[in-house]
C-alpha cells in the first residue's frame, strides 16, 4: 500500500523544511516499493536548492537528498536517507540428514531454509518438520524474510515412505535333505532376505538368499536337525516385513517331520522313486501293527484299521514308520532299498 508521510521537518522561527514521502512502508526504515518525495517549505523561500520533487524506482541501500531553502540571511537544509528493497530473498531448503536408503526417507526429517538477499539482508529462515504421509514426491515449504520485510518462498521435494512392505502366506514345505520356502510380499518389495540358523553343530547363521524371487529352495540340510528360518521383505526405502518359521530336516520320509506330534490321523508322505509303481507301509509300536500297499507317494492313516486279523487304532504315544518302493507287477515282489524311517507322537 502506497503512502504520503511527511517526515518530521526541520525549522527555524515560522520557516520549515519537510519532505513527503510517498511508498509503502517495510520495516526497520526500508520501503519496499518506489518511492516519491516531494518538499513541503513554508513560507515560500527566496532561494532553494536541491528542493525539486525526486521519484527512486530502483532497490537502494540508500540514496540520500538535501533540500536547502533560504529566506533572507537564513538558510535550513534537510537532509533525508531513502531505502528502497522490492526484491523477496531467496528460500532454499536443506534437510537434517542424509536419505535413509537409495533416496527415501523412511523416518522423520527436519528441513531447515536459509537464503539470500542483496539490499537488505536476510533477517530469518523458518523450518518445518515431516512424518508422513507416504509419497513419492513429498514436500516441505518454508520461507526466508529480508530486513525490509519482503517474504520469499520455497518447498524442498523429497521422498518419503514409513510404511513396511507386506509379507503374507509364508510357508515351509519338506522335501529329502531340503526345504522349500515361498512366500507372497506387496507390490513395493524390492527383494527379499533368507537367512539361517541351525542347531546341527558347527552351523552358523548365515544369508541364505537374497533377490526378487518368491521361492528359495534349501538344500543339503542334515536330517533331523532343527533349523531357524527368517524372511525379511524389503522395500525401497529400506523398510521391512519380517516372518519366522521353524523346520525339522527330513529324508525320503518328508511328514510329519521326525517327532512331530499330531492331533489327528496324518497323512504319511515321502519322495517318489522314479519307476515305483506302488510302496510298502510298514508302521511299528512295539511290534508290527500296519503293512499298507499304496501306488503313490502317500497314505492317510485311517483312525483304525485290521492287520493280521486284528483290530489296531491310534492311541497316544510313539510310531514309527518305513517305506519300501516296489517295482514292476505287485505278484514280482521287486523291492527297492528302504527309504528310511521316520517318527510321530499321536497326542489326540
Amino acid at each position: 500500500m502506497a503512502l504520503s508521510l511527511i517526515v518530521p521537518s526541520i525549522a527555524a522561527g515560522d520557516t520549515t523544511v519537510a519532505p513527503s514521502i510517498r511508498g509503502t512502508a517495510g520495516a526497520n526504515g526500508w520501503y519496499r516499493s518506489k518511492v516519491t518525495v516531494n518538499w513541503v517549505i513554508q513560507p515560500l523561500p527566496d532561494s532553494s536548492s536541491g528542493c525539486d520533487a525526486f521519484t527512486l524506482t530502483g532497490d537502494t541501500r540508500g540514496t540520500t537528498r538535501t533540500c536547502s531553502a533560504t529566506w533572507g540571511s537564513t538558510t535550513i537544509s534537510h537532509a533525508i536517507t531513502i531505502k528502497i528493497d522490492q526484491t523477496a530473498p531467496s528460500a532454499k531448503g536443506a534437510p537434517s540428514r542424509p536419505p535413509d536408503a537409495n533416496g527415501w526417507y523412511n523416518q522423520p526429517l527436519t528441513v531447515a531454509f536459509s537464503g539470500g538477499d542483496a539490499t537488505s539482508g536476510v533477517a530469518g529462515c523458518s523450518s518445518a518438520g515431516y512424518s508422513g504421509p507416504d509419497n513419492a514426491a513429498a514436500s516441505v515449504a518454508g520461507t526466508c524474510t529480508d530486513y525490509a520485510g519482503n517474504v520469499g518462498r520455497g518447498a524442498l521435494a523429497f521422498k518419503y515412505d514409513a510404511t513396511p512392505p507386506k509379507l503374507r502366506k509364508v510357508r515351509l514345505k519338506h522335501f529329502n535333505r531340503s526345504v522349500q520356502l515361498s512366500w507372497a510380499a506387496s507390490p513395493d518389495t524390492q527383494l527379499t532376505e533368507v537367512q539361517r540358523s541351525s542347531t546341527a553343530r558347527g552351523a552358523k547363521t548365515a544369508t541364505v538368499y537374497r533377490g526378487p524371487a518368491k521361492k528359495f529352495r534349501d538344500r543339503h540340510l542334515r536330517v533331523g536337525a532343527k533349523y531357524r528360518y527368517t524372511v525379511i521383505a524389503f522395500d525401497q526405502a529400506a523398510n521391512s516385513a519380517t516372518r519366522k518359521l521353524t523346520a525339522v530336516a527330513t529324508g525320503p520320509l518328508v511328514s510329519p517331520v521326525p517327532g512331530a506330534r499330531v492331533k489327528s490321523a496324518p497323512r504319511l508322505r515321502w519322495t517318489p522313486v522314479k519307476g515305483a509303481t506302488y510302496y510298502n507301509v510298514q508302521m511299528i509300536r512295539g511290534k508290527k501293527i500296519l503293512s499298507a500297499w499304496p501306488t503313490k507317494a502317500q497314505l492317510k492313516l485311517p483312525r483304525s484299521w485290521v492287520y493280521r486279523g486284528h483290530r489296531y487304532r491310534l492311541h497316544r504315544g510313539l510310531y514309527q514308520w518305513y517305506v519300501w518302493p516296489g517295482f514292476g507287477l505287485f505278484s514280482a515282489g521287486h523291492f527297492g532299498d528302504r527309504l528310511g524311517g521316520s517318527s510321530f507322537v499321536f497326542a489326540g
